[in-house]
């Protein structure tokens, strides 16, 4: 998996994240990472799951943060300097690029060929699709928990509490409708990206809070070239400053960074509470709580499951 903070090193005085060169797992099955990129691609097209939640679950968060920060970095070097050229070849030489290629086409496949019909599961059987997937998250929250390393103390339980009162406030946004112009799209890109990198914070449910998760969807399904590049445009943005912080974060207080992380999943749970109304106004459970607790119940564990084979493969690596 990811790599993790000593569990005798103070809160957040020692970086727990080694420069990604000498510490972070290299992940270099092309399978296993259009696989992975499938896999988020899927998920981000859901209300209410993020696909940095994947990325943390099956181990490559750390080190999509590190690639994605030297592509940005190579890019900066090419125009600002110095010696743009072999500056830029020299941030990329450190890529992954066995990771990031095949990620990136297994996300574009999965977003371009089950837009629809994920859209399709989420409107005709919402509670069904929202219990599987409250199983899914609540069961990854384990997997930032064991990363921070070690018993927490007060601070982290701050730490914990805010970052659940974080994503509690951002799932419970309310519902507008907003004209998707392109002043309207490009903020909304920028922010709504975030969710690739943060755990338990989804895009498409910050989309659909003000009102653009349909025509996102429909510009994508109907091959709206002109909407989606101005959408990529802004999120590449959005994409860039959120990486360039995540990377700071991990490497300066991966720790603390990981406590608000596991806090932000638990809040956001609120966001796939199966019963809800039009408004996502919370209910009561209704009569068919016994299945939406069996499908809660798969989800938590196929996400171990997951969670198990991919420390092992993580354990076989040289």
């Amino acid at each position: 998996m990811t790599d993790t903070a000593p569990a005798a090193a103070p809160a957040d005085t020692a970086p727990a994240a080694a420069p990604a060169d000498t510490a972070l797992p290299r992940h270099r099955n092309p399978l296993g990472n259009l696989l992975r990129g499938a896999l988020i691609g899927v998920v981000e097209t859901v209300p209410g799951v993020s696909g940095g939640t994947v990325a943390l679950v099956t181990g490559i968060y750390d080190e999509l943060i590190e690639a994605g920060h030297r592509i940005t970095a190579a890019a900066r070097r090419l125009v600002t300097g110095p010696e743009r050229v072999a500056g830029a070849r020299e941030q990329l030489r450190g890529v992954n690029w066995l990771l990031v290629l095949p990620l990136l086409v297994g996300m574009a496949a999965a977003v371009l060929t089950v837009a629809g019909p994920v859209t399709g599961l989420v409107e005709d059987h919402p509670e069904t699709m929202r219990a599987l997937f409250l199983g899914l998250v609540a069961g990854s929250v384990l997997v930032p928990v064991r990363l921070s390393g070690g018993a927490w103390r007060g601070t982290e339980l701050g730490l914990f509490a805010l970052g659940a009162v974080g994503g509690l406030l951002l799932t419970s946004l309310p519902s507008t409708s907003l004209e998707p112009s392109p002043w309207v799209v490009a903020p909304a890109a920028a922010i709504a990206v975030c969710a690739l990198v943060l755990p338990g914070v989804s895009g498409s449910f910050l989309l659909l809070s003000v009102g653009l998760y349909q025509p996102t969807l429909q510009a994508v399904d109907q091959r709206d070239l002109g909407y989606i590049a101005w959408f990529g445009l802004w999120a590449l943005v959005g994409l860039v400053v959120i990486v360039k912080l995540m990377r700071i974060l991990l490497t300066r207080h991966h720790r603390g960074t990981m406590v608000v992380l596991a806090g932000v999943m638990i809040g956001a749970l609120r966001s796939l509470w199966p019963w809800q109304d039009a408004s996502s106004a919370l209910q009561g459970p209704g009569a068919d709580w016994p299945l939406m607790l069996l499908l809660a119940l798969v989800g938590v564990v196929a996400v171990q499951l997951l969670v198990l084979v991919e420390s092992r493969l993580a354990a076989r690596t040289p």
